[in-house]
């Protein structure tokens, strides 16, 4: 028994020495066995926090349909490809009969946990989630497939959980990117990077690296820096411009770290992308309002929203399996303007 995965009514009859079916009638407080067996087993079942599917349960054995409201939470709905996800999840539920209920995590663990806790409580079908930047435990999740609520991740997945995901291609967008920057000049190339407890994050520094290893360059741990936000960049930007073998590119976790970039090395004096190349990851609208105009990632953020509510609602009507993890893969795309040469 994995105590990272859902516990199960078969998990149970294995621990107990006893079938599937006198689980199932235990929990169900069935007559046909006996009270001290039905003690022990719905004791063990509280003990391990273990709640039946009640979504499954309803669809089985009822007409009436589930909850149909949505859980989704966003980390935050300001950036641009979360807010572009949430389109595409609003557009996919309501094509399909459903509604969302939205919250932000605001990057908090501790936030994550409580809005879980009210999806519960209101009785949501299920639940659509990005983790929260800092969120390094995952026993809130765990409790909510453990109850039979669907889960589905988007973007920023739980490695600790083999629950349904979608993601876009971050290693063979960063490889791609940081290949079109090496191959239009760049000899160093700078990667600002997010929290490295994060998939997303360890996949894009993937790509960066290999992409080095492929054109023959050495990845310079002084160039790879853990920054976000546009904040954090206008400070450590001057620090690596005025290096003796500055880099000659940056490529950025996302797009207002790379604008900040942009604008930091313009205020310097150098020139962009002439002295200084920078590519960002998202095309979010501020990607063509800069001056220059920002090459960066396409993410296609609606389309992960579309895919993440379909996996979801076929859980919820019965059409995937629970307890299957179902992972899909959405594309990226680079596109190249005026910051690269």
């Amino acid at each position: 028994m994995n105590e990272n995965q859902p516990l199960t009514m078969k998990d149970i009859a294995a621990q107990l020495g006893v079938s599937v079916a006198t689980v199932s009638r235990a929990l169900k407080n069935s007559p046909n066995i006996s009270k001290k067996r039905r003690e022990m087993i719905q004791q063990f079942a509280r003990e391990h926090d273990y709640y039946p599917n009640v979504i499954a349960e309803q669809l089985r054995h009822s007409r009436q349909k589930p909850s149909q409201i949505i859980g989704v939470i966003l980390p935050e709905i300001v950036h641009f490809y979360f807010s572009s996800i949430l389109s595409g999840i609003e557009e996919k539920a309501k094509e399909r009969g459903y509604r969302i209920m939205v919250a932000q995590s605001r990057e908090s663990y501790e936030r994550e946990v409580e809005i879980c806790e009210s999806f519960k409580k209101n009785k949501v079908c299920g639940i659509i989630v990005s983790q929260a930047k800092d969120t390094e435990q995952y026993d809130h999740f765990i409790k909510l497939v453990n109850s039979g609520i669907p889960l589905v991740f988007y973007d920023r997945i739980c490695p600790a959980i083999n629950a349904s995901r979608v993601v876009v291609d971050d290693y063979q967008a960063a490889y791609k990117a940081v290949g079109h920057m090496i191959d239009t000049g760049c000899k160093r190339v700078a990667f600002y990077v997010s929290n490295l407890n994060m998939e997303i994050s360890k996949n894009r520094l993937n790509g960066y690296k290999d992409a080095l290893y492929h054109h023959g360059l050495q990845p310079d741990l002084e160039l790879i820096k853990q920054c976000d936000t546009p904040e954090d960049a206008e400070k450590l930007t001057p620090e690596l411009l005025k290096m003796k073998n500055r880099p000659d590119g940056f490529f950025a976790i996302n797009d207002e770290t790379a604008i900040a970039i942009m604008y930091t090395a313009k205020r310097m004096g150098f020139k962009v992308p002439d002295d200084v190349a920078v590519c960002g990851f998202t095309d979010s609208e501020r990607a063509i309002s800069c001056d220059p105009m920002l090459t960066t990632v396409h993410q296609n953020g609606a389309e992960v929203g579309i895919q993440a509510t379909d996996i979801l609602i076929d859980m919820v009507e019965g059409k995937l399996p629970i307890d299957r993890a179902e992972k899909r893969m959405v594309r990226t795309s680079l596109v190249v303007r005026g910051t690269t040469r």
